[in-house]
């Protein structure tokens, strides 16, 4: 995507090339652009003549492969080549007349250093510059190779859109327009990298997003200093309040629709050019446990699948300290004949529960993390395969108990019931300091260790909203798209946690009709129930 301006910040990273004006002369322009990019195969000069054998010279530059070569034959050089002089003989005035009317591209502007022709030239655009005229014409003839709309891989859903971004920027902001077709809704676009130059889209409504919020996100990028940026994930440890935390305090997403909802909701969306993960900025706690199918289905089975995922995040995080610890310190609380098996099935496991769960827990993180870097076809097939062998055979040498087994494979599973990927990679950080502190002090030390996790919850923010919220500082009203899922009908106000201009989310008198027609449909007697709701 082009950006209109360079910002300050961006222009100060552009000082390892000096400040140079085009020259009227062409071969001192041609000269100074191959000092620059040096001796790079990709970079294409295509000197011309405008006009014909008799007309001025001229010459075209670009980069191989970044360019649409039909658009650069068809609609530059074979439009420059049969274009008519300007009436009045300058070439100043013959680059304006092609800018104008001679060539046929979209998007078009005149520039007058060097700097930005190499700036444009690298984002993919043709320069053409004219004998004596002491300007460069950027032509838009973008056109490299692009990823096709597929589904997202990292957050599939039952039902819901199947579109996800892409690594291309303006097919992604294009996804988001589709969706909100709102005139309130801006892109601001700037670049950050010294090197790279990665083009940044940030998306927010007008009238409905905090000014404030917005001002932080833009003041925070600003400040990124970095020779690249490569994926979005560099913007994010830049601009997330705490670096000494687990827990995400920005969250990523691969769907459209769930961006469109964060948009709604008075949040800032930053969307990265050549990666499909778009940052959603404020974030908070309980967002991350939260799916775009809860809102397509009914509010009962939301609600119930946001109960069996909070069961998983308490699996994923407890499971193997609890069986430790009730198994070193509290055997007492643990039904006689469940006693019974454990001692049974441990009768023959040389090690503590501790190194026992320790040696399990590794174990399967290191099939999830081979299975992830292996090819998509066998993956899969090698994690499961590599379980089950890994399991049994553990059991039958001794190594480790059946029930040990059972309480890993539960606990896996359920880290895999996350929406988000970096939420889980939280819980499965916190999972093994857990089960040091249920190995040093039993259900004492868990407890000790989760007040202390809630505690460094507590005092994180994202810009500026408190991480928690609103469970605390508790907001009543906002407390219905929590735990719960309210039916849409209740849910009138937007989250005031995220302070939006604008908080209504659903018109009473959209509500009022709506209820009117039901019931008006239901007696049968729609046209006098609708006389007496205009009186």
């Amino acid at each position: 995507m082009k950006s209109k301006v360079l910002d300050e910040h961006f222009m100060q990273q552009l000082q390892d090339i000096e400040i140079t004006c085009v020259a009227a002369d062409l071969k001192a322009n041609m000269d100074k652009l191959v000092s620059i990019f040096g001796p790079s195969h990709d970079v294409n000069y295509r000197s011309i003549r405008i006009g014909g054998a008799s007309g001025v010279s001229a010459f075209i530059i670009y980069i191989d492969g970044l360019v649409n070569s039909e658009t650069v034959d068809q609609f530059i050089l074979e439009a420059s080549m049969f274009a008519v002089k300007d009436q009045h003989g300058s070439s100043e005035g013959l680059l304006s007349h092609l800018q104008c009317t001679g060539l046929p591209i979209h998007e078009t502007k005149q520039v007058d250093t060097i700097n930005d022709v190499v700036h444009t030239v690298l984002c993919g655009d043709t320069a053409l510059f004219v004998d004596g005229d002491p300007h460069a014409l950027i032509l838009n003839v973008r056109g490299w190779d692009k990823r096709n709309i597929s589904e997202p891989a990292t957050e599939s859903v039952v039902r819901g859109p199947k579109e996800g971004f892409t690594e291309t920027l303006r097919t992604n902001t294009t996804l988001i327009r589709r969706r909100l077709k709102d005139p309130k809704l801006r892109v601001q676009c700037m670049q950050v990298g010294k090197r790279s130059r990665t083009d940044l889209a940030i998306m927010y409504i007008e009238g409905l997003t905090n000014p404030i919020i917005l001002e932080e996100v833009l003041r925070r990028i600003r400040m990124i200093s970095i020779d690249a940026v490569l994926e979005s994930g560099y913007i994010e440890q830049f601009i997330q309040d705490s670096q000494w935390t687990p827990f995400p305090l920005i969250q990523n997403t691969e769907r459209p629709d769930k961006a469109v909802s964060h948009l709604l909701e008075g949040k800032v969306i930053i969307i990265s050019d050549g990666t499909p993960f778009v940052l959603i900025a404020p974030a908070i706690f309980t967002q991350f446990y939260h799916s775009p199918e809860d809102y397509y289905e009914r509010f009962m089975i939301g609600t119930l699948i946001r109960f069996i995922r909070i069961l998983s995040m308490l699996m994923a995080l407890l499971l193997p300290s609890l069986y430790i610890a009730f198994s070193s310190f509290h055997p007492e609380m643990i039904p006689s004949r469940l006693v019974i098996a454990m001692a049974a099935g441990r009768s023959t496991v040389p090690f503590p529960s501790i190194v026992e769960a320790f040696l399990m827990e590794v174990t399967m993180e290191i099939l999830r993390e081979a299975s992830v870097r292996l090819p998509g076809p066998i993956g899969p097939t090698i994690g499961i395969v590599g379980a089950l062998v890994v399991g049994q055979a553990a059991v039958q040498a001794g190594i480790v108990s059946p029930i040990m087994v059972i309480v890993v494979a539960l606990t896996t599973i359920g880290s895999f019931a996350s929406p988000s990927y970096s939420a889980a990679i939280a819980l499965r950080m916190l999972r093994f300091p857990v089960m040091i502190a249920a190995a040093l002090f039993g259900l004492y030390g868990i407890m000790l260790l989760l007040i202390i996790v809630i505690i460094h919850l507590c005092t994180l923010k994202s810009f500026g909203v408190p991480y928690l919220s609103p469970l605390t500082p508790t907001r009543a009203s906002d407390l219905k798209d929590t735990l719960l899922r309210a039916p849409l009908q209740w849910m009138r106000k937007r989250p005031i946690m995220f302070v939006p201009k604008d908080t209504d989310r659903l018109q009473p008198s959209s509500q009022t009709n709506s209820e009117t027609d039901a019931s008006n449909i239901g007696s049968g007697n729609n046209k006098e129930g609708s006389e007496s709701d205009e009186k």
